[in-house]
């Protein structure tokens, strides 16, 4: 925050604690009498007339206090601009201190099931209660509560990897993350729409979708220079790559001729964040094994 804002924020915040204060002062000042009296103020409304009476001592002094309290929390905590505060308080030393705390309560607990297998592990119930926790908190905004995914978020529990499932894979998966890139029209740029339409007839003919069978005999011919490379001659695809198999009728973001012709022309591109900067190994150990129960029931 520059010195500017910081200033102001501060003269606005100590302003309107000062400026409640001299308001109470100034129409106490104001009244005709510190004690209650018959004294009215010679107006009414329904019938009720206002008295020219004091505030109540309790209610002064409570206004007070929670003067002294606003000041006090200003002094000892940031919320005055730059400073701050006496006390060095800030929400992130306060979430790391929690965190410290919980690792050493729980570390115990995670050493002793990183030391068990995988897939041993994969079978423990309480310990996959563990797992799921940590899936919900890390995993589920993207692949969803039960792990099944979503449009260009894969489905975790059909066996389907574009990596993998083995365990050492999954877990490299989690650990280091992945970033995936499909580019437009594949390897040959030059392609044009009827190319395009084409290659989606011969695609959806895998699973029997397409009535345009000249339509996909040449998209054959264009998948085998455009797209090859990446997913295979037998469109199978390359998990070394990260490229799908396009025979299982199994698409990450969609499976009608119109998504598929999109991805064709536009190209993808997904990324799936490293979870070594949030979790330690023990704490991934754990969530690999939750991944690979998923798909192993």
């Amino acid at each position: 925050m520059t010195s500017f804002w910081s200033y102001w924020t501060s003269i606005i915040s100590l302003g309107v604690i000062f400026g409640c204060v001299w308001l109470l002062y100034a129409t106490r000042k104001s009244q005709t009498s510190d004690t209650e009296t018959e004294q009215k103020m010679g107006h009414s409304f329904d019938g009720i007339e206002e008295y020219d009476n004091p505030l109540p001592k309790w209610w002064f002094h409570m206004f007070m206090a929670t003067v002294v309290f606003g000041l006090a929390y200003y002094f000892l905590y940031p919320g005055l601009g730059n400073y701050k505060g006496y006390l060095d308080w800030t929400s992130t030393g306060h979430w790391e201190q929690e965190i410290k705390e919980a690792n050493e309560k729980y570390e115990p607990i995670f050493t002793a099931l990183a030391a068990k297998p995988v897939e041993e592990l994969a079978k423990d119930a309480e310990a996959m209660k563990i797992g799921q926790r940590l899936f919900a908190n890390n995993c589920s905004l993207c692949h969803g509560s039960t792990g099944r995914g979503a449009l260009g978020f894969p489905n975790l529990t059909d066996n389907n990897w574009l990596y993998g499932g083995d365990a050492a894979t999954i877990k490299e998966t989690i650990t280091h993350g992945r970033t995936g890139q499909m580019p437009a029209k594949g390897l040959n740029p030059a392609m044009n729409k009827a190319d395009v339409s084409n290659l989606t007839h011969y695609l959806l003919s895998f699973s029997d979708r397409t009535d345009d069978i000249k339509a996909a005999k040449k998209g054959s011919q264009m998948f085998q220079t455009a797209c090859a490379a990446c997913h295979g001659a037998d469109a199978k695809g390359n998990k070394a790559a990260g490229a799908p198999d396009l025979t299982d009728n199994v698409w990450l973001y969609g499976s009608t001729a119109a998504k598929i012709n999109q991805t064709i022309t536009f190209g993808r591109a997904g990324m799936m964040p490293a979870q070594k900067d949030m979790l330690d190994e023990n704490k991934i150990h754990v969530l690999t094994a939750y991944v690979y129960s998923l798909s192993n029931k």
